[in-house]
């Protein structure tokens, strides 16, 4: 009689560890396959343009009105921006870039960004713009 109390007694249990490794997994897989928002570091005023197209850029490069260029928060010489790159497109060779340029910003330093970018063997430059 002992015996059978016993065994009704541990049916009765419901045991929650496979589900809460489940759980575990599933969360811990969501967070490494999420996609984080990059930014370049700096809040430009950006042009406007009549024809806009919304990017998910991988690569964000961005030049302030003061003229310096950023580039994962921090800024970066003109003259470095293209090993930047290139390091950067390594790690995400499909991935787009994309300037963001102050409207302020002088025109030959976003000039040289572009080319340095070109350089870098990024085959199309977006700029960003405003609608």
């Amino acid at each position: 009689m002992g015996r059978r109390k016993m065994e009704k007694q541990e049916e009765a249990q419901i045991d929650l560890t496979p589900m809460l490794d489940v759980t575990f997994i599933m969360l811990i897989f969501f967070i490494v396959t999420a996609q984080f928002v990059k930014e370049p570091g700096i809040r430009p005023v950006r042009p406007e343009a009549q024809t806009a197209a919304d990017l998910r850029p991988a690569i964000l490069v961005g030049v302030s009105e003061k003229s310096e260029v950023w580039i994962n928060k921090r800024i970066v010489d003109v003259r470095e921006v293209k090993a930047v790159v290139q390091q950067l497109r390594e790690d995400n060779p499909l991935g787009q870039l994309v300037i963001q340029t102050d409207r302020n910003a002088e025109a030959g330093v976003v000039n040289e960004v572009m080319l340095s970018v070109q350089a870098a063997g990024v085959d199309a430059v977006n700029i960003s713009t405003t609608k």
